[in-house]
Parts: structure tokens; C-alpha cells; sequence
């Protein structure tokens, strides 16, 4: 019986683990999600019912749930060096010369594809994963060991003849097509979009729930064995026996003679990474031979050994068609160049950003302009210059809109800020939808499948135009939406209900006042209990508040003070949603820091900022925003800057490191 359990659990190994690579590596997959998600919670189950068949290389710890709220900083056994770059062949040419009269002999070298991620470092011990670390200062970086498995094709065993312990270092990376899922994805919640792959890869590693990261569905090329021990005399013998091990490695690599191989190479994938389904900026070269390797060494920050060729940033010249401006949820409006279609970077670009008035006047942009437009990883490009000579004599300088493009409103402009605003917020049909969409967003009300398709045509319908209406609605006024099924419908009225449990802070940050961020939201729920505390508060009571100054203050007055606003909370509250603090909110752990301040500086590596604060709060302690007598403590991070300075000037303050901080709570 104990052995046909074995087998049964091996079987599901073997099985889910081609489906695997099925779905992640061949973008093929051969059954359903739902088949798949059936055969793993087989799996599973087994597993926990007989854990003397347990294996650290399931297929079950892809999956990932766990959830981290530390990442622990690692030092790097070796040390993660950056690369020199180069822009131009005489920089290569010099490069070269730099080795041969080192080394005096012939010289072979790998050129790599520079793939446009993150680098991880990872630890494999007897054929096993062991630690995955992040590059971080190149000495140390973050433990994400439980994420980096999630990930399908950085193998969790090896195989073959492999070496007792060693390193493969590479870069984590999003394909084109998975980062447009995330942002689609996004863009129906609601949510900011995404930037570029490379930000979104990074900032995915250190996502709490690794359940999460699985979903990104991040991939990863392995470019660099580093050992005491080498199996090998080169670079390209190694790159292939670490395929064998199991590791996915660059295809297009390939191994160059000289200087002419390498710029051939380079040409061709100028040209060609445009139809690569992943993102780089350019070649790394690396001298073959590991003993002229180690003949060459390394400057104080990079090898002498390698060198990265970074590709220039592309630049089109193109036909100005027309200025169109958009309206954002809170008002601000956001002129866009509509252009003449054009090939940039392997894409067809019809739009560019031109962010506010300044720039347009800046760039001196008129009416059917050429202009040179540049994409540089941004999802929209941007315009870096005219080509005056091509200017017509009767071409009419662009002027900025004076009234809303949507609802006709004059358009404001605050003297300290750049960007012209359309201050009709409550009926602006975008800022309306927009404001709808930001509440039942996942850090407000966190309304499942109520993306904004739906809030969209709902407000076409005349069936929502604020936050309140979104609790009278009924399912027999939702199922005849475009595309909307009984189940669909049933989902979202569940959705509604259910967010009636959120709490006060988060309702506040979700109803939109202008410039209550998260932040700012805790920190009104800490001094005013209800709704109502908050409704009566002046101007100046509110300026009492840690980081609230007379600009935030203002808004939120302002607020309270259309009667639009206050029937809508007075609709909200009689629905059932939180509008005063619960019972948990300000619990208190300890009084061990009771009576002292705390100021946060430097990138945190054990820690976010807002947990840390947390923390502060709940063993007694109070959070400053700036640094000066009345601080007592100022813990730092990697990269602090001003504010370590001015601690140490004033020489009454405690500066802590980020163990120092967790070991004054116990």
C-alpha cells in the first residue's frame, strides 16, 4: 500500500512537472488550469497525509502562499560586480587592447544578449536550491529564496554530473507577453499601469506572497557559474554543462574569434531584438578562457574580463497630427501628442507623452510639427525635439486648452504645481468613473470583479455616479451589462456586500479626498474616531496631525463642505460601511518605546517603512517626518543620505541600524 502511495505521488510529480514546463517554458500548455489546479491539490493532499514521502523539490512548492514579511540580507560569498558599458566600437576596440597587452596571447570571447531584469544570485548544494539572493549593493542583497522557486525554469534539482556546491547567477526577467497580461489585468482593476518589464520583475521579487509572484509568471536566464572549484577551462564549456544541470541558458549566446565576430554580432541584434518575445538593452562580452580570466581580475567596482555594450536609446522623426488632453481621476490634466504612425523599437508608435503645459512650451511644439520621439523603456514614448526646418511660415503655435475637454469647465492652475486641473470633480464624467474606480480599487475597498469596464458602462447606464450608489444596486440591474453572466453578476453584488467590513482607514483613502493618500488616511483614523470627528475638524486642528500640513488640511475641509460629499457618507453609513475606527485599530503592544521618536532614512532592507512605523506605534513610540532636536532616534538604511548627515551635525541623536531597531522592541 505504501508503496503504491509513493508511486501514485511520483507519478503526480512527474506529471505536473511537464505540465509545467508545458505552460511556462513552451507557452504550450495541454490542459486547463482547472485540470492542472485539480492534479496539484491531489498532490497536495497526499502529500499531507503521508509526509514521510516529503520532497523540498515538489512541484507542490511552485506554487508558492507563503507569505514573507522580512526579507534577510545575505553578504554575497562572492561579491556581484557590475559591468563596465560601452556605447561605441572604439570603446570595444580600446577594451581589447587593454587585454591582449595584458596577457600577451589570443584571446577568444562569449558575446550574451543583456537581458533587461533583475539579477539574482543562487545557491545549489548537492544538486539542490538551497538560497536565492538579490544583487542589492553587489556585497549583500535580500533573501527571496521562497519567490525565485516559484519561478519554473530555474530548476528546484539538478541534474546529471554537477559540483558538490556552487553558484549560478543570472537575471530574472518578464516576457513582452506576460507584462502585457499584468497590465491589462491592472488596467481592468483600475490600477496604475506598469512602467517597463525590468521595474516590474524587480519590484515582483519582493512581493510578500509568493502565491503572488507565481502569478506574474516571471522567467529567468542563467548566464554565470561561480565556484572555488570550476569544471571547466571556459566560460562557453561551462555555460553549456550548466544546460545539462538543467539550467535555462541564453540561445542566441555565441562564441566570438574577435573583434569583428563580436561587432557583427552586435549589428545583428540591434536590429533583431525588436523580434525577441523578452526586453534588452544591449551585449555583455566576456573572455572566454577562465585562466585569462583570473589573469585579468577586476577594477575596484567591475571584471577587466568583461564589458557591456549598451545600445542607444532610438530615435524616429515623425509628423505632430494633433494635441489631445485626457482627464485624470483626480482632474489633472494630461496633454498627449496624437502622431503619424511610425516604427520605433519594434512597435508601432501613435502617442506620445507630453505631460503638461511647460513642456509643450518648452519643446515650442506648433500645429503639424516634425518631431524627433524617443522611447527609452517607458510604455509611452516621448517627444525630445523639433525639427524646426521643416516648420511651415503659417504653422500656429500650440496653445494649452483653457476649459475641460470632457465637461467644459474652466480648467485651474495652482501656482505651485505644473498641471492644469478641471476642478468640476463631482461630475466630470472621467473623474466620476475614476473616483469609482479608485474605490473599489485593492488597497481601498477591494471589490472583486468590479474592474472598469464594468464601473464604465454602469455609469453610462445612469446606474452609479458615486461611491454610495454602488450599494443600492441590484443583480437584475447588472446581468444585462455586455458580457455579464448570472455568476458574474452574483460576484460582483457579493463583492459589494463584503466590502462592507473594510475598515474606516481604508474606506477614507477609497471615498478620494484630494491629496489622503494610504498614509495619510491611518493617520486621520489615529486621532479622529468617526466620520463625524473628522467632519467637524478645523483647518488648523487637522495641521495638529503628524504630516498633515495646510494643503491637505484645506482639501479635506473642502470636502466636508460640499453637500454632494456629506450625503454621500450619509448614504455609505447607512448602508453598513465603516466610517469610524474599530476596536484593534490602535492596539498597543508594548510601551517599550513610549515617550520616544522615530525618523526611517535609507532603503530598509529587513523592513518596509510603513511596517516599520507600524511597529514605532505599537510598543508606544511616536513617527517624525524630519530630522532635528526632538528626534531621539534615526535608524538607517543602505544609501542614507541628508538626513544621517544632519543627525550626526546635531550629535543629541541616537542613529540605529535596521537589528538595532527590531532589538530595542525585543
Amino acid at each position: 500500500m505504501s508503496e503504491n502511495i509513493q508511486q501514485k505521488i511520483e507519478q503526480l510529480r512527474k506529471e505536473l512537472n511537464q505540465h509545467n514546463e508545458n505552460y511556462y517554458l513552451m507557452d504550450e500548455p495541454s490542459i486547463s488550469d482547472l485540470e492542472f489546479d485539480l492534479l496539484l491539490k491531489e498532490l497536495q493532499d497526499l502529500e499531507a497525509k503521508h509526509p514521510e514521502f516529503h520532497d523540498d523539490n515538489s512541484p507542490t512548492v511552485r506554487v508558492g502562499g507563503g507569505v514573507t514579511k522580512i526579507f534577510p540580507t545575505v553578504q554575497h560569498q562572492f561579491r556581484m560586480y557590475s559591468l563596465d558599458n560601452s556605447y561605441d566600437y572604439d570603446d570595444l576596440a580600446d577594451w581589447e587592447k587593454r587585454i591582449i597587452k595584458t596577457i600577451d596571447e589570443p584571446v577568444e570571447f562569449v558575446a550574451e544578449l543583456k537581458y533587461d531584469g533583475a539579477s539574482i544570485s543562487i545557491l545549489y548544494e548537492n544538486g539542490k536550491l538551497v538560497q536565492a539572493v538579490t544583487r542589492g549593493d553587489g556585497f549583500q542583497g535580500d533573501e527571496i529564496t521562497s519567490n525565485v522557486k516559484t519561478i519554473s525554469d530555474i530548476p528546484v534539482k539538478l541534474t546529471g554530473d554537477f559540483p558538490e556546491r556552487f553558484f549560478m547567477r543570472g537575471e530574472i526577467y518578464l516576457t513582452r507577453k506576460n507584462f502585457d497580461k499584468i497590465n491589462k489585468q491592472r488596467e481592468e482593476e483600475g490600477l496604475d499601469l506598469f512602467m517597463n518589464p525590468r521595474n516590474t520583475a524587480s519590484g515582483s521579487l519582493k512581493m510578500q506572497d509568493s502565491g503572488e509572484v507565481r502569478k506574474r509568471r516571471l522567467s529567468s536566464v542563467l548566464y554565470q557559474f561561480v565556484s572555488q572549484e570550476v569544471p571547466a577551462e571556459s566560460h562557453w564549456e561551462l555555460l553549456h554543462q550548466a544546460h545539462d544541470w538543467g539550467f535555462t541558458i541564453s540561445e542566441q549566446a555565441k562564441l566570438c574569434k574577435n573583434l569583428d565576430e563580436i561587432k557583427e554580432f552586435i549589428n545583428f541584434w540591434d536590429t533583431e531584438r525588436h523580434n525577441l518575445p523578452f526586453e534588452i538593452d544591449g551585449i555583455v562580452l566576456k573572455v572566454n578562457s577562465l585562466k585569462q580570466q583570473r589573469q585579468l581580475g577586476y577594477t575596484a567596482k567591475s571584471p577587466r574580463w568583461a564589458m557591456a555594450y549598451k545600445f542607444k536609446a532610438e530615435k524616429v522623426e515623425t509628423e505632430l497630427e494633433k494635441v489631445t488632453y485626457q482627464v485624470g481621476r483626480t482632474g489633472a490634466i494630461t496633454p498627449v501628442a496624437n502622431l503619424k504612425p511610425v516604427l520605433l523599437a519594434g512597435t508601432t508608435v501613435k502617442r506620445a507623452s507630453l505631460h503638461n503645459e511647460d513642456i509643450i512650451k518648452k519643446l515650442g511644439l506648433h500645429e503639424h510639427d516634425f518631431v524627433y520621439v524617443e522611447k527609452g523603456g517607458e510604455i509611452i514614448p516621448k517627444i525630445v525635439g523639433v525639427n524646426e526646418e521643416k516648420r511651415t511660415s503659417d504653422s500656429k503655435e500650440i496653445e494649452y486648452i483653457k476649459n475641460c475637454p470632457e465637461c467644459g469647465t474652466e480648467l485651474i492652475k495652482l501656482e505651485d504645481q505644473a498641471i492644469h486641473f478641471c476642478p468640476n470633480d463631482l461630475h466630470c464624467p472621467p473623474q466620476v468613473v475614476g473616483r469609482m474606480i479608485h474605490y473599489v480599487s485593492r488597497k481601498a475597498l477591494n471589490i472583486d470583479n468590479l474592474g472598469s469596464e464594468t464601473i464604465e458602462q454602469l455609469y453610462k447606464e445612469r446606474l452609479i455616479e458615486n461611491p454610495a450608489d454602488f450599494y443600492a444596486l441590484t443583480k437584475e440591474q447588472i446581468l444585462p451589462l455586455d458580457r455579464m453572466a448570472e455568476k458574474s453578476a452574483q460576484n460582483i453584488i457579493d463583492g459589494i456586500e463584503k466590502s462592507k467590513e473594510i475598515p474606516f482607514e481604508k474606506v477614507l483613502f477609497g471615498i478620494g479626498i484630494k491629496h489622503v493618500g494610504e498614509t495619510v488616511a491611518k493617520k486621520l483614523v489615529k486621532n479622529f474616531n468617526t466620520i463625524e470627528d473628522l467632519k467637524k475638524a478645523t483647518a488648523e486642528e487637522l495641521c495638529q496631525v503628524e504630516d498633515i500640513g495646510m494643503k491637505i488640511a484645506v482639501s479635506i475641509v473642502d470636502f466636508f463642505n460640499n453637500p454632494e460629499n456629506i450625503l454621500m457618507l450619509e448614504r455609505l453609513k447607512s448602508y453598513g460601511v465603516q466610517l469610524e475606527k474599530g476596536e484593534n485599530t490602535n492596539e498597543v503592544l508594548s510601551n517599550a518605546l513610549e515617550g520616544k521618536t522615530f525618523l526611517f532614512t535609507g532603503k530598509l532592507s529587513l523592513f518596509t517603512r510603513e511596517s516599520a512605523e507600524e511597529m514605532v506605534e505599537k510598543h508606544g513610540g511616536k513617527n517624525i517626518s524630519a530630522v532635528s532636536k526632538n528626534l531621539n532616534y534615526l535608524v538607517v538604511g543602505e544609501k542614507a543620505g541628508s538626513k544621517l548627515k544632519k543627525a550626526q551635525d546635531i550629535g543629541t541623536i541616537t542613529i540605529l541600524d535596521e537589528q538595532e531597531f527590531l532589538d530595542l522592541i525585543g
